[in-house]
């Protein structure tokens, strides 16, 4: 899995991740991953329902791995944990 059919959520309206989501699948790719954390899991998961239920029917979820990071902030003392999550979408 190559970072050119990865899409990273933030903080953008979900129909912009959507697009760029189809634009891959546009493109050729058979296999897009969404990959997101913190606060944007919701946003991730929102972009493959609007993605699958409105625009491309075919679109089909794969593996959904969920797991933790440890982050280190200047502001905070010691590591945060962060969840994150990475879904695997195909035709």
């Amino acid at each position: 899995m190559s970072r050119s059919n990865t899409v990273f959520i933030g903080r953008k309206p979900v129909l912009n991740y959507v697009l760029a989501v189809m634009t891959l699948f546009k493109s050729g790719q058979e296999e897009v991953l969404v990959k997101a954390r913190g606060r944007s899991i919701s946003t991730a998961v929102d972009v493959v329902e609007v993605t699958r239920n409105r625009f491309m029917s075919d679109m089909k979820v794969g593996e959904i791995i969920i797991g933790t990071e440890e982050l280190t902030s200047p502001d905070r003392p010691g590591p945060t944990n962060v969840s994150t999550i990475e879904i695997k979408i195909h035709r």
